[in-house]
């Protein structure tokens, strides 16, 4: 027989206040209430209690956290009594160490003054899995790899139907929804229902652990190796640094091991392959030349256009001369116009006779003529000039053309002597790689020299697993959980059929891997998530607790004989429910909540006082089976789990 929860206790922060919760051990007890009265608490506290991590505290924000100092709990096994207590959370830091101090049955709770918190978590933890009968020398294999033991957290997986939980359909136990629940709920299944042998878990563990070990033995041997000088690899090192002229050139086909690292510690003391000498400039030859360049293609662009422009002129010119010349020609070989320095404008154009009124037309031919004669010897005094200038320019453009080839060819050696300069350096650069790999090889090989030798033992190990692994055979731990849930699973089924459940007329099973009940109907498998309805919901988590709990009460298992069962009416209770006599509204609602409890008070009734069931509950029903398992009723602001006086005074 594992323990009962007696009594939850408060010590509150004003000297003398202290506020006992006690239980029915064996029974169900039924504490009812207004939403805000701390119902939720009592699992939140006693789970606190049960030395719950470092870094998490359950207590809610509220009135607990407000106005209590320390938070325990009596637990009872038998004829052996034991008292928990905490202190409550400094900030959100849960307190770090517990008080536990065994008692007599019967005994009152500690006084404040009385405890003393000297147990760590993880002394705590020990103390509580024993109380509890768990086997603290298993070692249960795990999926990740390697091996842990069962302890009390572990148990508690199994004694609790949280509001979130306890008519939910994706989440079967407590904790499934983080991250690492429900590995570790698979993990430590078998060992719970019994499948596991002492004798075999030893085995299995012990099994588990030589393939660690053998894994670490491979991965030093390994690295062993990669640290043992290779010939080859010394060899070539041998080769680069004759290619990089850290040594002079040798055949390397037929070095041995101990000549190549004499000749490797050579090459890592010579001296790297020095640069050509370059002759320091303060300024950049290279981008002088580009900005005479630069400047000579300035001067050439507008040396040409300057030149361009004389030849377009000089052509305008010729044109301009041309037609003139032709124009003159025409009118003075018809010999109508005799114009000399000495002729008048009163003359005749044509015979240069004197006349008394000059004709227009004559006066206008001969001013033309004239005109035309100064243009003609204008045009042609010019030429010469302008011919002259594009003579210059032309030269001037050769000079520029010369200039900036002299500047390419100059530019070219520059860059060739920069590249020669740049494979020096990459040759240099290059050297020093190869000195520092040829270091290193040389430090590894003198460590492995040093270092103690790892003897393979490989083979025996291998050997060793196999025998251990024939040993063990098949997979009886396999096989012994498949049979223990085969005769749960008729359980559930039971019970299922008398909550009246949809697919209960199906065999219905509980499926270890996925963590959910499932129905086998003719269909094919139903999961829990695909079957509607809250009221199916609740029935089958109920079903599932409570033929679990019969197994492990008729097989001895060290699990707390105790489930928490937090509102599993709400199911029939909207959110905003305001019923006056708190009750649901429907008569099937009434029905399927009265048939829920009916099933929780057969089975403790069949467990013969080796079940306690703890239900806290916003319904309050009048029928025999609900309202007398009330162990308190918190309503209308008459009673609270924190009291009222408290807050008054605080």
């Amino acid at each position: 027989m594992t323990w009962q929860l007696k009594s939850l206790t408060l010590y509150g922060k004003q000297p003398g206040q202290v506020r006992s919760l006690e239980f029915n051990l064996g029974e169900l007890n039924i504490v009812t209430g207004d939403s805000l009265t701390g119902k939720t608490s009592i699992w939140d506290v006693t789970n606190y209690c049960m030395a719950s991590s470092g870094d998490n505290y359950p207590i809610s924000a509220g009135k607990l956290r407000e106005y209590v100092d320390v938070f325990a709990v009596q637990i009872v096994r038998s004829d052996r009594q034991l008292f928990v207590a905490r202190p409550a959370a400094r900030g959100t830091t849960p307190a770090p160490q517990l008080c536990l101090v065994f008692q007599q049955p019967g005994d009152l709770p500690l006084a404040a003054e009385q405890m003393q918190f000297t147990f760590t978590i993880e002394a705590a933890r020990r103390l509580l899995a024993e109380f509890t009968g768990i086997d603290l020398s298993i070692r249960m294999p795990t999926t990740r790899g390697n091996t842990m033991a069962p302890s009390i957290r572990h148990a508690l997986y199994f004694c609790i139907q949280a509001q979130n939980v306890v008519a939910n359909p994706d989440h079967l136990f407590h904790s499934q929804g983080e991250d690492h629940g429900p590995r570790t709920i698979r993990d430590i299944f078998p060992y719970f229902i019994g499948a596991v042998d002492p004798e075999q878990a030893l085995q299995r563990a012990q099994l588990q652990r030589m393939k660690s070990e053998l894994r670490n033995h491979e991965r030093d041997l390994n690295q062993q190796e990669s640290a043992a000088p290779a010939s080859g690899q010394a060899r070539a090192l041998v080769r680069e640094a004759v290619e990089t002229s850290l040594l002079d050139p040798l055949n390397t086909d037929e070095l041995t091991l101990d000549d190549a690292l004499a000749l490797l510690g050579a090459a890592a003391s010579a001296p790297l392959p020095g640069l050509p000498e370059i002759p320091e400039d303060e300024d950049d030859p290279l981008a002088a030349l580009s900005q005479e360049r630069d400047r000579l293609r300035i001067a050439f662009q507008q040396t040409r256009a300057r030149l361009a422009e004389l030849r377009s002129a000089l052509r305008d010119r010729s044109e301009f001369l041309t037609q003139a010349l032709d124009h003159r020609e025409r009118l003075t070989s018809l010999s109508l116009l005799k114009v000399s320095p000495d002729t008048s404008l009163e003359a005749c154009p044509v015979c240069n006779s004197e006349v008394t009124a000059p004709s227009a037309v004559a006066i206008a031919l001969r001013t033309d003529l004239e005109e035309l004669n100064a243009n003609v010897v204008h045009v042609s005094d010019d030429t010469p000039q302008i011919q002259a200038l594009i003579d210059e320019q032309e030269e001037l453009l050769r000079e520029h053309r010369r200039a900036l080839s002299a500047n390419h060819d100059e530019r070219d050696a520059l860059e060739a002597g920069m590249r020669e300069a740049a494979r020096y350096r990459d040759t240099t650069l290059r050297a020093a790689a190869v000195c520092g790999r040829i270091s290193l090889f040389l430090e590894n090989a003198a460590r492995y020299t040093v270092a103690p030798r790892i003897r393979d033992q490989r083979e025996e190990m291998r050997a060793a697993i196999e025998e251990l692994e024939e040993a063990l055979g098949h997979d009886v731990q396999a096989d012994r959980v498949n049979s223990s849930l085969s005769l749960i699973n008729q359980k559930i089924t039971a019970k299922a059929r008398a909550l009246v459940l949809e697919h209960s007329d199906a065999p219905i099973r509980f499926d270890l891997r996925r963590l959910t009940v499932v129905a086998d109907t003719d269909d094919g498998p139903v999961p829990l998530k695909e079957i509607g309805g809250g009221q199916n919901w609740l029935g089958y988590h109920l079903a599932a607790f409570l033929s679990l709990h019969e197994w492990f009460i008729d097989h001895n298992r060290p699990v707390p004989q105790l489930l928490v069962l937090d509102q599993p009416s709400q199911v029939y209770f909207p959110a905003d429910y305001k019923g006056t006599d708190l009750q649901p509204a429907a008569e099937s609602d009434r029905t399927a909540l009265l048939r829920a409890y009916q099933a929780i008070a057969n089975t403790i009734t069949t467990a013969d006082g080796k079940l306690q069931v703890i239900a806290m509950e916003h319904a309050d029903l009048e029928q025999p089976v609900f309202a007398s398992a009330v162990i308190r009723r918190w309503r209308d602001g008459q009673g609270a789990l924190v009291p009222a006086e408290w807050i008054t005074a605080g």
